[in-house]
This record gives C-alpha cells, structure tokens and sequence, in this order.
C-alpha cells in the first residue's frame, strides 16, 4: 500500500501524532511519502519510513506556484492507494486526481470549505469537528478516527535537576505557549496551592506574560519552564497531576500522553475533553476560565490518594480502548482501501 501525505504544520499535538501515526502505518508495510514544512524538529522522527519533500508552499512564491503541479505529477508517477493532506491549508494542495481516495483529515474546526474542493474524506479527529463540517454544508464523506499515542510507560526525570523537592506536589502541562493555552490561568490557580511546584513544557509567543504573571503573584519561585522537549514522556512521569486547562482543545492528544504515564488529569471542559473525559471516572473537568475551579480540583488530587489512583486509572482505561494504535491504524487502512 502507498500513500502520499501533506503537511505543512509547525510543531505541537497534531504534529506529534502524525509522526505516531507515519511510523505505525511504516510498520504495517505501507510505503510513503510526505511533503513537510522545511526545518522541521520532526522531521528526523519519520525520514527513516517516508520519503520527503520539503516546501512552504507560501503565498506570493514561486513555489507556490509549482508545487501543486508537483504534487499532481508525484500522485500520477507514484499511483497511490490515498492522498492524505493534513489541515485545510494542506488540503489546498490536494491535486484533482481519480486514482484512488483523497483524504483531508482536521483536528480543528474548520471555518469554511473553501480549501476542500477536491477531497472525497473529511476525517474528523472528533465527533464535534464532524458535526462542525456537515453544518458548513459538507455532503460528501465524513469519518471519525481519533488519535493514539505512545504507550510505553517510561523512567521519570530526576526532580532534583529541576531544583524541585521530592516530596513537593508537581503539577504538570504543555503545549504551545499561546493564550488558548491557558497557562496563565494554570500559573494563578497554584498561586493559590501553597508548595505545589508547576512544571511547564514548551515555549512560544505568551511566555513572557506567563513568566510576568508567576512574578506578580509571587510564585516564580514554584515554576519550572521546561523549554520544548523532544519527550515530554518523562518529565509527566515525574508529576504528580497533569492539568489541560485551554480554552478551546478539539482533542487534547497532551491528556493521552498524561494516561500513557498512568496520572491523573485535570481538564477544562473544552470541545475534545467533554466527548471522552467523565468527571470523577477518568479525570477531572473544571468549567473554562475557572481559576478557582482549577485550584480545587488540584487540590483534590493532592489530598485524596484514592480519587487519584481512581481517575488515572480510568484514565489509562480508557486511553487503551478507545486511542490503541491497533484500532486507529486500522481505521486508517480500511479507509485508504475504499475506492473513490
């Protein structure tokens, strides 16, 4: 079997489970090639199973004007079993191509369809985002796979090395450092938890204002600013509690990543979460926004080892029925059999 991928996104969640997915498809014989974003800190994770081809694919570029051509002839010469762009700006590149079934597949809601014309397969990581695309007016295909994630449970880092006592609560999150994020929000809600330590994984536009806030309210002292990691695996295996708390997640592939490592999860009720997260079964959910909210579900946690090892149980039950790489990769393969 062979597919041709299209991605031309930067480095987050998304990214992480398309180099999950490259690698578990890889090892199920299929042959495949990409075309990525160049420079791409995971690129070195899927050059090994994939052949790539590096492009912006920028507006008011040259190769804004060749790569579709590029990307039709590659489809015609290499005669794939499916094309597979990755988001709606990917989706563009999508060449009108009869040879087998083109697959859009979004992890976000998208705001039009206008990038689309020319897929068969909308593949909706959640059920919310394909409701999202049939009330837009899509009437073509829609199907719901759901992400994986790695399941190894790994070694924690050494606390000491992050000046961090052994015997100190750690709250855990990561992601892009943008304000959908929250972790502003997160830093205010331990403010209010004398000793607990927060650990934060990532880097972008509003660290500052993270960083600014942590002085504000006197606890950069408590906070640890991790920088963007390659594994995150061992870092939440050294928390005590793994906190999600944006404003807008489809998803929220980080709280997979937290049940891998057998911890319990705090969440907001955003979109991904409130489809697979039950409160006081898997984890816990705290209303977006909600400070105060945040701080006692926190410190629930801490002070309730049963409720605990009850959430992270249920959590990493749930992880494996319903995000196995087995069911997912598999969903995958029926449909790049199905003819367009």
């Amino acid at each position: 079997m062979k597919v041709l991928h299209f991605h031309f996104g930067k480095d987050g969640g998304a990214e992480r489970f398309f180099v999950h997915l490259v690698n578990a498809l890889a090892r199920r014989d299929v042959e495949q090639t990409a075309i990525i974003r160049p420079n791409r800190l995971w690129r070195k994770d899927i050059e090994a199973v994939t052949n790539i081809t590096e492009s912006n694919f920028r507006n008011l570029s040259l190769d804004r004007l060749l790569l579709p051509m590029k990307a039709a002839r590659m489809a015609r010469t290499q005669e794939p079993d499916a094309l597979v762009a990755w988001a709606q700006r990917a989706s563009e590149l999508m060449p009108d191509y009869r040879g087998c079934i083109k697959i859009s597949r979004l992890g976000d809601y998208p705001t039009n369809l206008r990038h689309f014309k020319n897929t068969d397969v909308i593949v909706c990581n959640t059920p919310g985002i394909g409701q999202h695309v049939r009330e837009l007016g899509w009437t073509r295909g829609v199907e719901v796979i759901s992400n994986f994630t790695d399941t190894e449970r790994v070694a924690p880092v050494d606390r000491a090395a992050l000046k961090t006592p052994e015997d100190a609560p750690v709250v855990m999150s990561m992601g892009r450092f943008v304000p959908r994020k929250e972790f502003a929000l997160l830093t205010a809600a331990v403010a209010k938890l004398p000793g607990v330590y927060l650990w934060l994984a990532g880097d972008g536009e509003e660290r500052k204002n993270v960083e600014k806030v942590a002085a504000d309210l006197g606890v950069t002292n408590r906070m640890r600013f991790l920088g963007w990691q390659k594994d995150t695996r061992p870092f939440v295996a050294a928390a005590d509690i793994f906190v999600m708390p944006s404003n807008h997640e489809p998803l929220g592939n980080v709280i997979l990543e937290a049940w891998a490592q057998h911890k319990p999860v705090v969440s907001s009720r955003s979109e991904g979460p409130s489809w697979f997260m039950h409160d006081g079964e898997n984890g816990l959910l705290v209303d977006i926004g909600d400070a105060d909210g945040f701080a006692s579900a926190i410190e629930r946690l801490i002070n309730d080892s049963v409720l605990a090892a009850k959430v992270a149980a249920g959590g990493y039950a749930t992880l494996m029925s319903q995000f196995s790489e087995d069911a997912i990769a598999n969903a995958y393969l029926e449909l790049f059999k199905r003819k367009p």
